[in-house]
C-alpha cells in the first residue's frame, strides 16, 4: 500500500478521497530533525509552507516518489533536484488564487480607511477621544477610479485584476512572460471580457495609486529604495506574495519620508518572526501570512492534490 505523510495536515475531504483510492494517510507532524528518518516508511510527502523538503531529505528517502505543496510557491521544496532524482513534484496553482485576491483587498480597503490605525486605537481611545479620532480618520480615500499597478499577473494578479475592475479600478500589469491578458469579470452572470497590455516595470511604479505584488520569492528584494523613489507620493503597497520581496527596512524609511501612505503585509522577511519594526508601525496593515487560509480555498487544495496523487500512481 502506498503511504501518504500530509506533514503539514490535509482536509478531511482530501484525506478520504485518498484512502477511498486505496492509500494509507498519516496526518502525524515530523519534526523538521526526524523527517529524514521517518520519512524513509513512506511513499509520498505532502507539506505546507512549513516543511522543507531540500536535497538532504531527498538523499535521504531513495523510497520517495512524490512530493506534493499544497499552495502555490515551492520554495521550501528543491523542486529541480527531486525531479533528476525522478521524483513527481506537484502543487495546486489555482485553488488559492481567489482567496488571495481578496486578502489583497482587505488590505486596500482597511489602509484606504485606516481600519489597522483605527481598530488598534478605538478600543484604547474610543470613549474618551470619539471626536478626535473621527477626525483623525476622516481623510479616507475611495478605490474607485485609481490606478492599481500588479507586478505578475498569473493566476493570483489575474484573480486580484478581477476584484479591482469590478470595484471599478482601472488595471496596470507588469510582467516578464505575459504581454496581454483578457480577463473575464463576471456581474451579476454576465461575462464581462477586459484585455490588459502589459507594460514596463518602471512605468508601472510611476503610474500607479496602489501597487500589489505576484511574484516569487528570489535572491533579492523586487522592491527595494530605487523602486519606492520611482513611486507617486502617498502611495499603497501590498505584499500577500513571499516575505523578501519587498525591503522593510525601504518600506518603513518610505513610509517615514511620506513617499508610501500605507502598506499590507501578509508575508515577512523574517518569519516566523516578524522584525518590530514592522509589527509597530501604524501605517501597515499586518496578517500573518494567510492568503490562502480560507476554507473554499483549503478544500480546493485538498481535492487537487488528491485528484493528481491518485492520477499518478493510477489507483
Amino acid at each position: 500500500m502506498t503511504r501518504i505523510l500530509a506533514n503539514d495536515g490535509v482536509t478531511a475531504g482530501c484525506k478520504v478521497a485518498l484512502e477511498n483510492a486505496g492509500f494509507e494517510v498519516s496526518l502525524e507532524n515530523v519534526p523538521q530533525g526526524k523527517l529524514n528518518e521517518e520519512l524513509k516508511n513512506f511513499d509520498v510527502i505532502l507539506v505546507r509552507s512549513a516543511t522543507q523538503v531540500r536535497k538532504e531529505t531527498i538523499d535521504a528517502c531513495p523510497n520517495l516518489k512524490l512530493i506534493g505543496r499544497g499552495g502555490v510557491g515551492m520554495d521550501n521544496i528543491d523542486v529541480e533536484y527531486a525531479k533528476e532524482k525522478g521524483i513527481e513534484v506537484i502543487n495546486t496553482p489555482a485553488a488559492s488564487s481567489a482567496s488571495v485576491g481578496e486578502l489583497v483587498f482587505a488590505h486596500l480597503f482597511g489602509m484606504a480607511r485606516f481600519l489597522p490605525d483605527s481598530n488598534r486605537t478605538m478600543p484604547l481611545e474610543g470613549e474618551t477621544r470619539f471626536k478626535e479620532l473621527k477626525k483623525k480618520f476622516s481623510k479616507g480615500v475611495e478605490l474607485r477610479g485609481k490606478t492599481l499597478g500588479i507586478i505578475g499577473i498569473g493566476r493570483i494578479g489575474q484573480a486580484t485584476a478581477k476584484i479591482a475592475l469590478g470595484v471599478g479600478m482601472k488595471v496596470i500589469a507588469t510582467d516578464p512572460y505575459i504581454d496581454d491578458i483578457t480577463i473575464d469579470v463576471e456581474i451579476n452572470g454576465q461575462a464581462n471580457l477586459v484585455d490588459i497590455k502589459t507594460i514596463e516595470f518602471n512605468e508601472l511604479l510611476k503610474q500607479s495609486d496602489y501597487i500589489t505584488i505576484h511574484v516569487p520569492g528570489g535572491d533579492k528584494p523586487v522592491i527595494g529604495k530605487k523602486q519606492f523613489d520611482m513611486m507617486k507620493d502617498g502611495v499603497g503597497v501590498v505584499n500577500c506574495a513571499r516575505g523578501g520581496v519587498i525591503n522593510e527596512v525601504n518600506l518603513v524609511k518610505a513610509i517615514e519620508a511620506g513617499k508610501v501612505a500605507y502598506a499590507g503585509l501578509d508575508v515577512f522577511e523574517n518569519e516566523p518572526k516578524p522584525a518590530m519594526q514592522v509589527l509597530m508601525n501604524d501605517k501597515i496593515s499586518l496578517t500573518p501570512h494567510i492568503g490562502a487560509a480560507t476554507h473554499e480555498a483549503q478544500d480546493r487544495i485538498g481535492m487537487e492534490l488528491a485528484d493528481k496523487i491518485i492520477a499518478f500512481f493510477g489507483n
